[in-house]
């Protein structure tokens, strides 16, 4: 299990960081080469597509509104909560859309998981005066 929950999180943070240079290189007007990021919303995008981009864009709006405050665990806290959220979003997108069924196990284990640190996560900031 532990394997497995590594593996998820493995997976997730890869995810997580490629969406975070490709949204960063798009926002820039950068070209990443082999990545069209300017076509990334055309209209012929598939309803998965949409759905990845649009998990994607809420979760670094959400990562980057936030000041930074100069407590690491207080800046840790406040990104790692709407990461592990962009986390069950894409593994929605995997449950709504995906047919393989050993990633839709991984994407529920995902769910579950992410739930559990977002609300670790969450009373940490309730005890500490964050939110």
């Amino acid at each position: 299990m532990k394997t497995r929950v590594l593996a998820a999180h493995f997976v997730v943070s890869a995810v997580t960081a490629i969406s975070f240079v490709g949204t960063t290189y798009a926002q820039e007007g950068a070209s990443m080469p082999g990545m069209n990021m300017g076509d990334s919303g055309s209209s012929s995008a598939g309803g998965s597509t949409q759905a990845f981009q649009s998990a994607d864009k809420k979760m670094m709006q959400q990562m980057q509104s936030q000041a930074y405050t100069g407590d690491a665990d207080k800046d840790f806290v406040e990104r790692m909560i709407p990461h592990h959220q962009g986390a069950i979003d894409m593994a929605e997108v995997e449950l709504n859309y995906g047919k393989d069924p050993q990633l839709r196990k991984l994407a529920r284990d995902i769910v579950g998981a992410q739930r559990q640190e977002i609300s670790t996560m969450e009373r940490w900031q309730s005890e500490h005066g964050s939110k």
